[in-house]
């Protein structure tokens, strides 16, 4: 399957990008990871890339859509990828098309993570993170530490970063409501948009997505 993976910050995204995509046996290609390995491997686009980060602007849409483009054509994505973090916006999804319809594919679905904008601002500034290890992650509701402020891991001080404090993170849902969601009414109108709720355990959303894709699958 080739499936577009959307929703705000906080809808857990990245969980399950990475669940589904070893579930339908498909590369999980992450926007944030086709950055990382463009620079740390110097390709052009990577170096591209990062002269404008350098410059503190904003990578253009093309060198992002050219990352996607090279990253799609290898072959462990011969028969379906899942993307994560793109498009962005409709502009990078009318370039997406674009380039499927050139090589002769399309999408199957996109997945929708649906999540009440106070859930989110709940996860994102409830979240705690290690100072020495930013892997070892607490939560002030739902998975707190025994010591409150200390790493369970390691005993480090836990701290909320700038990026989950309250008001950032309803700027990022700003943001996203407004260059991100209206890539779902593009991708309706394709009759392409497959929407659950990313309430509850993280299996059970898991197994919500993956009923709905199969039943998309079937539709078609």
């Amino acid at each position: 399957m080739r499936i577009v993976l959307v929703g705000p910050p906080g809808a857990g995204k990245g969980t399950q990008a990475v669940r589904l995509a070893k579930e339908l046996a498909v590369p999980h290609i992450s926007t944030g990871d086709l950055f990382r390995a463009n620079i740390s491997q110097q390709t052009e686009l990577g170096k591209l890339a990062k002269s404008y980060m350098d410059r503190g602007e904003l990578v253009p849409d093309s060198v992002t859509i050219d990352m996607a483009k090279d990253r799609m054509e290898q072959p462990d994505a011969e028969n379906g990828f899942l993307l994560d973090g793109f498009p962005r916006n409709v502009d990078q999804a009318k370039a997406l098309d674009e380039l499927l319809t050139t090589e002769g594919i399309k999408l199957d679905a996109v997945l929708d993570l649906e999540v009440p904008e106070d859930e989110v601002v709940k996860r994102i500034a409830g979240r705690r993170i290690c100072r020495n290890d930013s892997s070892h992650v607490f939560h002030v509701t739902y998975s707190r530490p025994k010591k409150e402020g200390v790493c369970d891991v390691c005993g480090g001080e836990l701290y909320q970063r700038d990026d989950d404090r309250e008001e950032t993170v309803r700027t990022r849902l700003e943001v996203y409501h407004t260059q991100t969601e209206p890539i779902i009414d593009y991708y309706k109108a394709q009759g392409l948009v497959v929407t659950i709720s990313s309430l509850g355990p993280v299996d059970e959303i898991t197994q919500r997505a993956l009923e709905a894709l199969k039943r998309e699958k079937a539709e078609q």
